[in-house]
């Protein structure tokens, strides 16, 4: 005898749609739980800084509010609405294409100023490689010795070379403060409208993967690549309130690096001849910005915000915080070798 006789209903079991329904719920519940539980794990830092702080990638959990609050590793529109330029992306595939057959005429601007002229053919070459390939490209290069170019770099097809010399600017400190009002001055002196668009660059860089004509915009600005994906108080922003470059607590979406930078001519000139002011401002009340030429143009990308932000692809070097990027484009030569000890320096040819 059955300690706990039950009477089981003869005939076939019938289960209401209420059952059914409370059956299917409970189903979806244990299936979600489920696949929840498995976004905990697993989960990879997006940013190199983690390995300076001994936290190595894939070792560890997160909860589920990290997961959910985690902000996309490539994100594709800046707080504003401007395009936050990825190479690879859809946008930028469809702009290319959009601007191919165009016929657009772009300028490429830089410094070439004391033991700078060592990096010039690695920058022009790597250049005709990769930077607006098939698209019409002037060279402006600015020095203080021009017989370093030669003999001249071969250039291709739609691609010229213009030299235009300035007094000798021995030592970074009084080029940096000069170079804004010198790239105005060209810009209204030689330039002019010669060109539609117009890259303001640092010699000391080679491109390494395409830049194509993704990377055209009115106000074209750049991510730092050891500043992306940090929080606010980290940027070096300019803290003394007696400079022109001073910028508040409260302001300041991106720190950018003054590595590339452009836009339309008219909008350079612009930006060029408003840091060039702020800039003798300062020097006429004996201040000194820290972050030198880049502390005036993160002030002037604060008050007219970039139409076209370009990722940390557009300028990137191996170093500790340099963030990670699918496709190193444009890489800093001068600032990968303050990186490297003195055995990779030579290996590096710095």
């Amino acid at each position: 005898m059955a300690l706990f006789p039950l009477k089981m209903p003869a005939g076939p079991i019938r289960v209401t749609r209420f059952q059914m329904f409370l059956y299917c719920f409970l189903l979806f519940l244990l299936i979600y739980f489920l696949q929840r539980r498995k976004a905990t794990v697993g989960v990879q830092s997006s940013h190199p800084v983690f390995h300076a702080l001994g936290m190595e990638r894939g070792r560890g959990t997160t909860d589920l509010v990290n997961v959910n609050a985690a902000v996309p590793q490539t994100p594709l529109e800046t707080p504003w609405g401007a395009q936050l330029v990825w190479g690879d992306s859809r946008k930028s595939v469809h702009r290319r294409a959009q601007l191919a057959q165009q016929g657009i005429h772009t300028g490429l601007l830089a410094f070439m100023v004391g033991t700078y002229a060592k990096f010039v053919r690695r920058f022009l070459s790597s250049a005709e490689t990769y930077f607006l390939p098939g698209q019409l490209v002037t060279y402006y290069i600015l020095t203080d010795n021009a017989r370093a170019l030669e003999p001249p770099t071969e250039l291709g097809p739609n691609r010229r070379m213009k030299v235009i010399s300035i007094a000798e600017l021995p030592g970074w400190e009084k080029l940096a403060y000069r170079r804004m009002i010198l790239l105005a001055e060209t810009i209204k002196d030689t330039i002019g409208n010669d060109v539609d668009y117009l890259f303001c660059v640092d010699i000391d860089q080679e491109f390494v993967a395409p830049v194509g004509e993704e990377i055209l915009g009115d106000l074209v600005a750049t991510l730092h690549p050891e500043l992306f994906g940090m929080p606010r108080n980290s940027f070096p922003f300019e803290i003394e309130k007696d400079s022109s470059a001073y910028v508040a607590e409260n302001e300041g979406d991106y720190y950018y690096t003054s590595e590339l930078y452009g836009g339309l001519v008219s909008e350079l000139y612009r930006l060029a001849r408003v840091c060039s002011m702020l800039i003798l401002q300062d020097q006429a009340n004996g201040v000194l910005a820290k972050g030198l030429e880049e502390s005036y143009l993160n002030r002037y990308l604060i008050n007219h915000r970039p139409t076209c932000v370009l990722s940390p692809e557009y300028s990137w070097w191996d170093s500790a915080l340099a963030a990670d990027v699918p496709v190193p484009r444009l890489v800093s030569l001068g600032r990968q070798c303050e990186a490297l000890d003195e055995e990779k320096k030579e290996e590096f040819k710095c």
